[in-house]
């Protein structure tokens, strides 16, 4: 009984402390990129891109095919000839081998060939840059995520403060009723708001338990069911507007993957370009034949015949006419390139103006932190001197009422003001690309 006791202590004991195990925003990041199903998928993508690339140089070779065959002839025939006594009929049998080995090799065809590896190189390239720039959306989601769960945290203590003020007023309301200076209006009032903080601090806890189950799906459901968060949202409010906007174009990675298919376009369009040129190739090939007759009905035919040798040359294929088809898949490049490009300057354009909305958005919510952190001990004061007012009955249940709303409005602002500023500061390095290094 007494072991079983203790095993019960210790197994409460032991649930309360992965109840109450934190983890950091750092750990989350790294689990991100590590179980994220984005991030998995875009580093698929690029090993793709990548295996093709290492793979690309062997364009410049030839191409080398043996091929073997062995046949069993068995025909019925029956052969007339002018000479009646040469005429003759029966089966014929014949076992026929033949091999060779054939090598083609392209040596110029209009450079296609390197426009070719160009552009295999550039999606190698491309498919990095995509990896990263999932990554930075993943990280920012993350982050954001995270800081959720910390600012309903954070509203949650907010309304468990407040709910120490509700419940002494309920005490104070008891009391004077008791004694005949308070009223029950007064008294149904302070139970009224008492139970709807009560309401408030379900409500967050349930959200609270949602935002769990969000980050822990950007993370590959790879959280114990049993984590917590910090209770701190980390600001940094020193970003400066030059700092973040400056060379957006080499550092978001959005824009240099944008880049890269402008390129690859250009890289389609020599292609299709390279196909007017005339294409010569050098072939070769050695080649081997053997027939053994087994059984000869026709008397002209050889018993036995072998033959082997090597050839080589070049072959010159010139176009000529192909219905115009090479014309019209070079106008077709020609327009997805320049498509390309105005992909690249309205993203430029968008990311540009993005960066300085966050910016302003970031800078206002800086200032509105600073005045809501002051804001906060004028409301905290003020409540602690209508509640002693109204302990001593100087004050009114509806002023303490008045000042307890007032200081809700303030804790709502502050932490939205807070979180508000988080989310500005990693929207600016998201778009800059900042929240990778």
């Amino acid at each position: 009984m007494k072991h079983s006791f203790l095993f019960l202590a210790f197994a409460g004991i032991t649930t309360l402390v992965q109840a109450q195990e934190k983890i950091s925003l750092e750990e989350v990041v790294a689990l991100s990129l590590e179980k994220n199903y984005d991030v998995i998928l875009a580093k698929n993508s690029s090993d793709v891109n990548e295996i093709n690339n290492n793979y690309a140089w062997a364009a410049f070779l030839p191409t080398l095919n043996a091929v073997g065959t062995t046949v069993w002839n068995k025909n019925d025939q029956k052969l007339e000839f002018q000479d009646v006594a040469r005429n003759n009929s029966g089966t014929a049998q014949a076992n026929t081998i033949n091999g060779s080995v054939q090598l083609n090799w392209t040596l110029f065809d209009g450079t296609k060939m390197f426009a070719t590896r160009e552009r295999i190189a550039m999606l190698d390239e491309q498919g990095e840059l995509l990896v990263k720039d999932q990554m930075v959306n993943t990280i920012a989601s993350v982050i954001n995520n995270y800081y959720n769960i910390v600012r309903q945290k954070q509203q949650l203590k907010a309304i468990q403060e407040q709910m120490a003020v509700s419940e002494e007023r309920v005490k104070l309301a008891e009391k004077k009723l008791q004694v005949g200076t308070g009223s029950k209006p007064e008294l149904l009032q302070a139970k009224v708001d008492f139970n709807a903080q009560r309401t408030q601090v379900l409500q967050q806890e349930i959200a609270i338990a949602q935002l769990k189950e969000q980050l822990n799906a950007l993370l590959g459901l790879q959280l114990s069911k049993a984590f917590d968060v910090s209770d701190t949202i980390i600001i940094n409010l020193g970003l400066k507007r030059e700092e973040v906007i400056a060379n957006v174009e080499n550092s978001n990675y959005s824009l240099q993957a944008a880049r890269r298919n402008f390129n690859i376009a250009n890289l389609s369009l020599r292609e299709r370009r390279a196909e007017l040129f005339p294409v010569l190739s050098f072939a070769s090939a050695y080649n081997y034949s053997r027939t053994d007759n087994i059984r000869l009905i026709n008397p002209f035919s050889s018993v036995f015949s072998q033959s082997q040798g090597f050839n080589y040359g070049f072959t010159l294929n010139v176009p000529i006419f192909n219905g115009l088809t090479t014309r019209r898949q070079i106008a077709l490049a020609h327009i997805n390139a320049s498509r390309q490009q105005v992909l690249y300057d309205q993203l430029n354009t968008t990311i540009n103006v993005g960066l300085l909305n966050a910016f302003v958005n970031y800078d206002n919510a800086k200032k509105i932190l600073l005045i809501e952190e002051e804001t906060i001990l004028l409301a905290k004061e003020n409540v602690s001197i209508a509640l002693e007012a109204f302990k001593k009955g100087f004050s009114t249940f509806i002023e303490l009422r008045t000042a307890q709303q007032s200081l809700a409005d303030v804790y709502n602002r502050l932490i939205a003001a807070r979180y508000n500023a988080k989310v500005a500061e990693t929207e600016l390095l998201r778009l800059n690309g900042g929240l990778l290094k």
